[in-house]
């Protein structure tokens, strides 16, 4: 089974990445336990706007190994003539393949060398990673198209990633431990970025205006970034599944409600033989009560016939043939104690008791499909990721920080702390091969995540 991994993204986001296989069908649910005391609730935070402004979904072609996409002979050495758009769309394609999965897998370096806090450990890591990296992009610019229409493509991606692994490895250099100790290593990977800025200014990629301005150097490369992903990361339409139902549901109720409306107006009339202002007042008082029970009675409805239906789909294509490669079906919503599986509620109640507060739960599931039945040559399995923002969550926080005294002998110190919160998060995923699951305790801030603990795995 493909272990699905709960990350860190951003400062206050997390992200779920997990690999599917052709043809595959998996199950994910998570289940967040959010205490009482931050605020949340359907009252304050519509599981529908949320979703639409904080949860964001992308899939892709995905290689576990760093040197495997297509930097192979057919792709390095495979020369194109005259105007064949096959020929063409095949090298863009070959090369977006290469230079996103780069940049994937470089990110992921970066993180992780970045936790290493001892100078011992850390620059030895970061001078390997310089190498492979180094080794990596000789290869691509060891062959450049000849012609003219495949060059542009080549020099896009060769600017990008020469911008990115500066970047990368500066933010590296600079957030990494301080040794007077590995003086030599420090100077090996500043002359590397030297050297990938040089080669950039000998290939004239960026005009000395764009290189002036912070902005637009970085929002040129923003536009790069989205060009390499162009046929690698698949093109998404998302659909409301139950927009003809509430319709429907809007207008059978609407129906209802007029129709006993029209009974009172009738019975009104020939109650009064003449218009008069109680007739007058009386009619006022029925159209406003149809107006106001009206949404009432709507949303009490919809709300039940909505309760644990799918409420989006996914469709993934590629973006170069429109072929449609992945469906996704997700849920959204509040839910209670009794709701939970037995699986779920068993591992909530493991935790300790002065954790077992008064919380709203929150509900997401997505069931995936794999429409395809094989991937693009180099490529056996697609990387979906779901990133969700946290925001939100914090937005009724108090700051308070307080402080903590201390006695020491007859001194009295005091030291500043900041409150913080914490989400218990279940993660269950479900294929063929049988059910996985898993708590985490996400501690958070106003500002930022502070830890992200994993719970021992059930299988």
């Amino acid at each position: 089974m493909k272990k699905v991994k709960l990350s860190q993204d951003e400062n206050l986001s997390i992200k779920i990445s997990h690999q599917l296989l052709p043809q595959a069908m998996q199950r994910i649910d998570l289940y967040f336990s959010l205490p009482v005391e931050m605020g949340i609730s359907p009252d304050t935070l519509n599981a529908e706007d949320y979703f639409y402004s904080n949860i964001k979904s992308q899939s892709a072609y995905y290689s576990d190994q760093l040197h495997l996409p297509l930097v192979r002979s057919r792709f390095i050495s495979q020369r194109f003539e005259g105007e064949n758009k096959d020929g063409q769309s095949d090298y863009r394609l070959n090369l977006n393949l290469f230079s996103y999965q780069l940049k994937i897998a470089l990110d992921a370096d970066i993180k992780q060398t970045l936790k290493l806090k001892n100078a011992e450990e850390f620059y030895p890591a970061a001078i390997v990673l310089a190498e492979q990296i180094s080794g990596l992009v000789k290869k691509l610019r060891r062959y450049t198209p000849p012609d003219s229409q495949l060059n542009s493509f080549y020099e896009n991606a060769d600017n990008f990633l020469s911008w990115h692994i500066e970047q990368s490895f500066l933010k590296l250099i600079s957030r990494g431990p301080k040794s007077s100790d590995f003086s030599t290593e420090r100077e090996f990977l500043l002359a590397f970025c030297r050297e990938e800025n040089n080669y950039r200014a000998e290939q004239n990629y960026n005009s000395q205006i764009t290189l002036d301005d912070p902005n637009r150097i970085t929002n040129k490369m923003r536009l790069l970034q989205r060009l390499i992903e162009y046929g690698v990361v698949f093109k998404k339409k998302t659909r409301y599944l139950d927009a003809n139902l509430k319709r429907l549901v809007r207008g059978s109720v609407t129906a209802v409600i007029m129709a006993f409306v029209m009974v009172l107006v009738l019975n009104a009339r020939s109650s009064f033989t003449e218009v008069t202002v109680a007739l007058i007042a009386f009619l006022g008082v029925i159209y406003g009560l149809r107006e106001t029970f009206k949404e009432d009675l709507t949303s009490l409805i919809w709300r039940k016939i909505q309760k644990g239906r799918p409420k989006w789909q996914n469709l993934f294509s590629h973006s170069v043939d429109r072929k449609r490669i992945l469906s996704q079906t997700l849920w959204l919503e509040y839910i209670k104690n009794k709701d939970l599986p037995e699986s779920v509620n068993t591992l909530f109640q493991q935790r300790r008791q002065q954790n077992k507060q008064d919380a709203r739960l929150l509900h997401f599931r997505c069931d995936n499909k794999v429409l395809a039945k094989e991937l693009l040559p180099g490529y056996d399995e697609i990387q979906q990721q779901i990133f969700f923002n946290l925001t939100p969550f914090v937005r009724f926080l108090k700051k308070g920080a307080g402080r903590l005294y201390d006695l020491d002998g007859q001194k009295i110190s005091s030291q500043g702390v900041e409150r913080r919160y914490q989400i218990n998060l279940i993660l269950r995923s479900l294929d063929k091969e049988g059910e996985r699951i898993q708590r985490f305790k996400i501690t958070l801030n106003r500002s930022e995540i502070v830890n992200i603990e994993a719970m021992p795995e059930v299988e």
